[in-house]
């Protein structure tokens, strides 16, 4: 398997891949805004995507926003999506996105890779525990919707 920075050329799988992320997070199935979410961000360079190629085939993603700590002053990166193809799952490739994006993360100077995950998603909190996250308890996580 070979995990690479998605280009502007693999937007179509990307986009599939984006669009059954969005719907095992209960959205309705949209491939058309799925590719023009994606490329605008490609295009833009306000996120980073990387893929897991099995053969010819991407099989996962994940996706990196950049942000930054004020009290640290530096540069951080927030890991929103993270995705496996059903038929690739426990096979290691969630690992290996975590694995490329921390490895991202250092290249760049970052000072935190931070991510979250819904609370009934056991699998995905095993992954990221097992791979050195820690469950933040010195803070509360706050959302206004507009």
């Amino acid at each position: 398997m070979n995990v690479k920075q998605a280009t502007i050329d693999d937007l179509a799988a990307v986009a599939k891949l984006f669009d059954l992320y969005r719907q095992f997070y209960q959205q309705e199935s949209n491939l058309a805004g799925a590719e023009a979410y994606i490329m605008s961000r490609i295009e833009k360079e306000e996120s980073v995507i990387f893929v897991v190629q099995d053969e010819q085939e991407f099989v996962g993603f994940t996706h990196l926003y950049p942000t930054f700590s004020s009290i640290s002053m530096q540069k951080a990166w927030v890991l929103n999506d993270l995705y496996v193809e059903k038929s690739a799952r426990g096979k290691g490739v969630g690992e290996q996105l975590l694995h490329k994006a921390e490895a991202f993360a250092k290249e760049t100077g970052a000072k935190s890779l931070s991510l979250s995950t819904a609370p009934d998603n056991a699998s995905a909190q095993r992954l990221y525990e097992k791979n050195g996250y820690k469950r933040d308890s010195e803070f509360y996580y706050y959302e206004l919707v507009l």
